[in-house]
C-alpha cells in the first residue's frame, strides 16, 4: 500500500514547479483576454489595419495547387451545414465508443460558436473589400472573430488533449494530435488566403478560442469524476 502511494505521488511535480506552472497558466489566461478585449474594441473602430492588408496580400501570393486545395477545403468544412455535421459525426462516434462525457465535451467545445456570435454583434465588422484584396464570396456577416477559426481550435483542441491523455503511446495517436493541431493554424491561413477574414479577425479568434479551450478541459476534468462513471470506456472514480 505505501508503495502504490510513493509511486502516485512520485509521479506528481513538486510544489514549486506547480505554483510557477499554474501561475504561468492564469498570466495567459489575464493577458490573452486583455489582448481580445483590446483586439475586439480597435476591431469595432477600424475596418482594418495597415498589416491586415499587407498580411492578406503575402498570403493571396501563394499559389500552390495541393496548398490550395486543403485552404479550399477547411474553409468549406467550417460553412453550414457542414461543421454541424461534422460536429454530430464527432460527439457519435466518441458516445458510441464508449466516451460519454468526452462526447459531451465536444458539445461545450462547439458552444464557442454562439460566443462567437454575440462577439460579432457587438464588434460589427465588416469584411475585407473586393476592391483591395481577393475575395472568394462576399458574406452578409459580420467578420471580427472568425468562426471558422473560433471551431477549428477549440474543438480540434479538445480532441488533441483527448488523444493525448487517453490514448497509449502509438504512431495513430501521434497522428491524431499532428492532424488536429495542424487544422488549427491552417484554418487561419485558409480564411485570409481566401479573403473573407483580416489577420487581425483570425487572431482575435484565436486569442477567444484558446480562452473556451481552457475553460472546456476545465469542465471535462471537473465532470469526469462526477459523471458517467461507469461509462463502458475509460471511467473515472470520484477523487481521482
Amino acid at each position: 500500500m505505501a508503495g502504490a502511494v510513493t509511486k502516485k505521488t512520485s509521479a506528481i511535480a513538486a510544489r514549486p514547479t506547480r505554483r510557477a506552472r499554474a501561475a504561468a497558466f492564469q498570466a495567459y489566461v489575464l493577458g490573452a483576454s486583455v489582448a481580445f478585449v483590446a483586439l475586439a474594441v480597435a476591431a469595432h473602430y477600424v475596418p482594418y489595419f495597415g498589416l491586415d492588408l499587407r498580411i492578406t496580400r503575402a498570403v493571396q501570393s501563394l499559389h500552390v495547387g495541393v496548398l490550395d486545395a486543403v485552404l479550399r477545403a477547411l474553409t468549406w468544412a467550417g460553412f453550414v451545414p457542414q461543421v454541424d455535421v461534422i460536429g454530430t459525426l464527432l460527439f457519435l462516434t466518441l458516445f458510441l465508443f464508449g466516451l460519454r462525457w468526452e462526447a459531451v465535451g465536444v458539445l461545450f467545445a462547439y458552444g464557442i460558436t454562439f460566443v462567437g456570435i454575440v462577439v460579432k454583434l457587438l464588434v460589427v465588422r465588416p469584411r475585407p473589400s473586393a476592391d483591395l484584396v481577393y475575395v472568394m464570396s462576399q458574406l452578409d456577416s459580420t467578420a471580427f472573430p472568425s468562426g471558422h477559426v473560433l471551431a477549428a481550435t477549440s474543438v480540434c483542441g479538445y480532441l488533441a488533449f483527448l488523444a493525448y491523455t487517453l490514448l497509449k503511446p502509438s504512431a495513430r495517436r501521434t497522428a491524431l494530435i499532428g492532424v488536429a493541431l495542424a487544422i488549427v493554424p491552417l484554418m487561419g491561413v485558409s480564411r485570409i488566403y481566401l479573403g473573407q477574414h483580416w489577420f487581425s479577425d483570425v487572431m482575435g479568434a484565436y486569442l477567444l478560442a484558446s480562452l473556451w479551450l481552457a475553460l472546456t478541459i476545465r469542465f471535462y476534468r471537473w465532470g469526469k469524476p462526477r459523471f458517467f462513471r461507469r461509462q463502458p470506456v475509460a471511467p473515472e472514480a470520484p477523487g481521482r
